[in-house]
């Protein structure tokens, strides 16, 4: 809330409004624009939409529009954006920009025309020539006026009411003359009215008025009262007394001879001679008909006096007949059956209607007490109560229209008058409904499936989702829509009847379980919306229906923003199929790797030791040795080991188990799941193969040749070379699986041509 001076200059500066929003980025901006404003606040004022400061537009006359209220909305830039409002209240405060107006008018039987009032020579000091209307515009001090007459003149004003709830910038006077006016001394007077407002600085007016002094009668019959007020009962005789009237003449002879008649009052158009008759000589005022205050309460006529002067001089009085009441009418009811409509849940103790009763009797009679009458099934007992004073009727309980629909019962209505009479009326209630209920699935339950063929057409229905709703109207209109599950766009729903059907053409992909989120809303305001769960099976036939249950439940504790639709696998196995084909490509070259190195091995130690002459450069590497066990180590008698031959290491494969113990074996090794194995040369023993029988001692070393003759030339190899003793060759295994798809067939089996077998090494 603020003040404004009226006529401010366009720009000015009012109030700025401000509101904090927590999100940052566009969310967090705030745009101010009008809410609920007339046309009149957007033409006056300037709203900035960045900063909220709002300013003058145009300048604002407080003498059009005092008062400006309306609502600002203050709104970030988010999706959805979220608003908040608040209401200004605009006080638009007064400037002394309006002059005093001043208007004369006629007051009395004193004519007053073009600013002319003609006054009669005998008219009393102190006697109401005209009416003085002053006002201003502006308010508060600047609307406050002092008004004077100006020069001297026998005249003066004085306010026509002395109430203190007249309004400071609005005042009547009465111009009174002040001395005898007498029409040989001074036949005409210009009267100048000055108001002066208290304003600072205060501004002025002037009016004037001439004053005809007319030479008439100076002495009319005069009345005790102006006003006669009488008060009379109802139902009386004809030709009752109402009351006497009684007028004077300060003349004398037949200038005081006054006669007496009956006219119609000024602010009645009605003469009154059908009702009321008067006597001409004593001034008695008879009753001709049966008053009834019902009918009409008051009669209003004027008595006028005359005397037989020439020119005749008359007086008259204001008779005012107030017809008392007798209690001769029962409470009547605007109407005899009530009807309200009420909406559901409103708070207790709410108002939910209001009969309106009355008694065309007065006072006691018409002092009427309300009350509640239950009905035949005591519907209302305890429900509803009744205000005495404004027939307000309150519930105490707050209405489900589910539960019941409508209410009927009466109200009783007793008058105190002797002796009390009373009436009643029907009140029915309706309940109206309120959206206060949401939708019902009743159909698939959530734990639910339903199977779907792959060979199913377009436009194939695939289940009907059956909703209700317990309210009545747009409030059970309801509308279905498929909010979640469906990323490929298989599915559809019709928006009225809640038919799901198949649009999309099934793949592979496809295949499985699809969790559709279908929701389910009404058109009440604001909506209520229920979410189901919509399970669709899709395969050929349901083989097992345990494992499908079980996806159901599982289904049921996954967050609804996660999508369930089809194969899940059917893309990861591409994407495992992808690794696979990365891994053998990379186990290969490390295969080649080690190939590269043994052969670089075993051409250097052939140059340094060269070849025996006549000796085949070439010996068949799997072709077993028939003298084995004559190169094989012995001991002496003494204990004493034989000499080893040259060339008795061999590559063994060793590898640790996940928790840091040795494999017994090769098999046992590559039994369990490929892990991480070393290599190293260690010398033959007894649990491993010996490839040193072989080959002689004192030998070079053998040169491995694949033919594209032998039967193992077209698949992969892996040739296994004797090391020198000294040399000991460690290769970490981090690079190499035991149980990977690439171990060929040869590398991991020794050929029959070996004196021992080993076992085959297959692939995992």
């Amino acid at each position: 809330e603020a003040d404004l001076a009226e006529n401010s200059s366009p720009g000015t500066p009012i109030l700025q409004l401000r509101a904090a929003d927590l999100d940052v980025g566009v969310n967090g901006q705030i745009e101010y624009v009008f809410g609920a404003a007339t046309e009149s606040v957007r033409r006056l004022l300037r709203l900035d939409e960045t900063s909220g400061w709002l300013s003058v537009l145009h300048r604002i006359d407080r003498e059009e529009v005092n008062q400006l209220r309306f609502t600002v909305m203050a709104r970030d830039r988010g999706q959805p954006p979220k608003t908040d409002k608040a209401t200004v209240v605009l006080n638009i405060r007064d400037e002394n920009d309006n002059v005093p107006t001043i208007d004369i008018r006629k007051i009395g039987r004193i004519p007053l025309r073009d600013g002319v009032a003609s006054v009669a020579e005998d008219v009393l000091v102190d006697t109401p020539i005209a009416l003085v209307q002053v006002s201003d515009r502006d308010q508060g001090e600047n609307g406050v006026v002092t008004c004077t007459v100006v020069g001297d003149v026998p005249f003066q004003l004085k306010p026509a009411s002395e109430g203190e709830g007249e309004p400071q910038n609005k005042r009547k006077y009465f111009l009174h003359t002040s001395a005898p006016l007498d029409y040989e001394a001074v036949r005409d007077y210009n009267v100048v009215i000055v108001a002066v407002d208290s304003g600072s600085p205060s501004l002025s007016s002037n009016n004037s008025l001439l004053v005809r002094v007319g030479d008439t009668n100076d002495n009319p019959p005069v009345f005790s009262q102006a006003v006669l007020e009488v008060s009379f009962p109802e139902n009386n005789l004809p030709g009752e007394r109402v009351a006497t009237v009684v007028a004077t003449d300060a003349d004398s002879g037949k200038n005081a001879e006054i006669t007496y008649s009956l006219e119609a009052s000024p602010l009645s158009s009605e003469a009154p001679g059908g009702i009321f008759s008067i006597d001409p000589d004593s001034g008695d005022v008879s009753v001709q008909a049966v008053l009834d205050r019902e009918q009409r309460d008051t009669y209003e006529f004027q008595v006028t006096a005359r005397d037989k002067g020439v020119p005749s001089l008359q007086g008259s009085t204001t008779v005012v007949v107030r017809v008392a009441d007798r209690n001769d009418n029962e409470p009547r009811f605007m109407q005899d059956v009530f009807t309200f409509y009420v909406k559901e849940n409103l708070q207790p103790n709410s108002p939910v209607g209001m009969v309106t009763v009355m008694d065309f009797d007065k006072g006691r009679n018409a002092e009427l007490s309300l009350s509640i009458q239950p009905g035949d099934h005591d519907q209302a007992a305890g429900i509803f109560s009744i205000e005495n004073d404004t027939g307000t009727i309150f519930s105490t309980v707050s209405f489900d229209r589910e539960q019941q629909t409508s209410y009927t019962f009466k109200v009783k209505a007793v008058d105190g008058g002797e002796p009390p009479r009373s009436a009643t009326a029907t009140v029915s209630l309706f309940v109206m409904d309120e959206n206060d209920n949401a939708p019902t699935v009743t159909f698939p339950s959530n734990s639910s499936y339903t199977v779907l063929p792959p060979s199913s057409n377009m436009r194939t229905v695939v289940a009907t989702v059956v909703a209700t709703d317990a309210d009545t109207g747009l409030n059970a209109d309801l509308n279905y829509s498929i909010i979640g599950g469906n990323p490929f766009k298989l599915f559809e729903i019709d928006p009225a009847s809640g038919v799901v059907s198949l649009v999309g053409k099934l793949a592979p992909k496809h295949y499985g379980l699809h969790r559709l989120v279908v929701q389910v809303n009404d058109s009440g305001q604001p909506p209520q919306s229920t979410t189901a769960l919509l399970h669709v099976f899709v395969n050929e036939s349901l083989s097992n229906a345990t494992v499908v249950e079980s996806q159901v439940a599982r289904s049921l504790h996954t967050p609804l923003a996660q999508d369930i639709a089809g194969d899940p696998s059917y893309e990861l196995s591409k994407q495992r199929l992808s690794i696979v084909i990365g891994v053998v490509a990379g186990i290969m070259t490390v295969i080649l790797l080690i190939l590269v190195v043994v052969m670089a091995r075993y051409c250097r130690s052939k140059s340094k030791h060269g070849y025996e002459a006549g000796k085949k450069d070439h010996e068949d590497f799997f072709t077993p040795q028939q003298h084995d066990k004559a190169k094989k180590p012995k001991k002496d008698k003494k204990g004493k080991k034989g000499k080893q031959p040259l060339y008795s290491s061999i590559v063994t494969v060793e590898a640790s188990k996940p928790n840091g113990q040795r494999y017994d074996s090769v098999n046992e090794k590559l039994s369990d799941s490929p892990g991480m194995g070393r290599y190293r040369s260690v010398n033959g023993g007894p649990g491993s193969p010996c490839l040193a029988r072989h080959y002689k001692s004192s030998s070079p070393l053998p040169t491995v040749q694949l033919h594209p003759q032998s039967p193992t030339a077209g698949k992969k190899h892996q040739a296994v070379q004797d090391l020198p003793p000294a040399n000991t060759f460690v290769g970490a295994g981090d690079n190499i699986s035991i149980g990977s798809d690439h171990c060929s067939e040869y590398s991991c089996q020794a050929s029959s041509k070996y004196s021992k077998q080993v076992r085959a090494l297959r692939p995992a």
